[in-house]
């Protein structure tokens, strides 16, 4: 079962392995030791680049190596978020979405010959015929077939509002075949009631930030659902027997992953990676005790053939949440 935050002690908050704002935390095992990782950073975006990347070699002291990606013409977007980053055929690849503030973001990708970039943008927009796609996550199966999930907007749905999709990822800058692969399916995944979208109003749900990885012969998606803003943030999962589905969502009588409470703030936007000790570890945002940066936090996930668990582990010195 998960652990929540109301189950900690009251007077602490969770620290986190980073001071710094470091939202939609990425975080990639390097094959020569150590890890990267890559995040949303309004406060460190420059008007040359975005997307600060820290470095550690055992993911609990990180350095900041610069920002990564250089920016576009300003009239492909003024908002980068979420960047994810592979390695094939010899070079890295960024993924990540583009949009003017919330409205229009597209997935697009960049190269780069080193993890810490400069990252170049190919000029490609992934997802041209989606009218909001964000939150990349390239996953590469045993078989070495490559794969994108992303969140997607979709209004022909029972709960309208921002969806998860996969496709198949033949070559680094190309999308094949994009299908839907889990639906807004409760309550808590609502973003806002009555919402204004699209020339309509919905109770709009959002289900976003899709990490998979492959264990005890299944696939395991973790993803963030509700509103980013707010103590309704939380992460759950899913599982499947293939990359393209189905996926059954964690039970309804399931705990949350990670969720709000007397010691985290909205935790949420995960990523998944394999600890120094060979155990996988979830890294993921959450708000700080003023309420004005999302930080990065790392805790133990171990998945059993049933279901995930979160070891959530707080420290003494930690601020309380006023």
């Amino acid at each position: 079962m998960g652990v929540t935050a109301a189950e900690e002690d009251a007077s602490s908050l969770a620290r986190p392995v980073h001071d710094g704002y470091f939202a939609d935390p990425f975080v990639l095992r390097l094959a020569g030791g150590g890890y990267a990782a890559y995040g949303t950073n309004p406060e460190s975006t420059s008007a040359e680049a975005a997307f600060e990347v820290l470095l550690s070699d055992d993911l609990a002291t990180w350095r900041s190596a610069g920002l990564a990606l250089r920016r576009m013409a300003p009239e492909t977007g003024d908002e980068y978020w979420a960047p994810e980053v592979c390695v094939r055929d010899g070079a890295w690849w960024m993924y990540y979405s583009v949009g003017h503030g919330i409205r229009g973001h597209h997935l697009r990708v960049a190269r780069a010959e080193h993890p810490t970039g400069p990252f170049v943008d190919l000029g490609v927009n992934l997802t041209p015929d989606e009218s909001f796609a964000i939150d990349p996550h390239p996953f590469q199966d045993d078989d070495g077939q490559w794969y994108l999930y992303f969140a997607r907007d979709v209004l022909d749905a029972e709960r309208a509002g921002t969806h998860l999709a996969v496709a198949c990822l033949p070559e680094p800058a190309r999308l094949e075949g994009s299908r839907s692969v889990l639906e807004p399916y409760a309550d808590w995944q609502i973003y806002e009631r009555d919402r204004p979208m699209y020339g309509g109003i919905h109770d709009w749900h959002t289900l976003e930030g899709p990490s998979v990885v492959r264990r005890h012969d299944r696939y395991w998606m973790t993803f963030s659902g509700g509103a980013w803003t707010g103590p309704g943030y939380a992460v759950s999962w899913a599982s499947s027997p293939t990359p393209l589905g189905p996926w059954t969502p964690a039970p309804a009588s399931a705990p949350a992953l990670l969720e709000s409470g007397p010691s985290l703030m909205g935790p949420g936007h995960n990523s998944l990676v394999v600890g120094p000790d060979g155990r996988d570890r979830i890294a993921f945002h959450a708000w700080n005790a003023d309420l004005t940066a999302r930080q990065m936090h790392i805790a133990v996930i171990d998945f059993t053939p049933e279901e995930p668990a979160v070891e959530l582990a707080l420290e003494e010195t930690a601020r309380p949440i006023p």
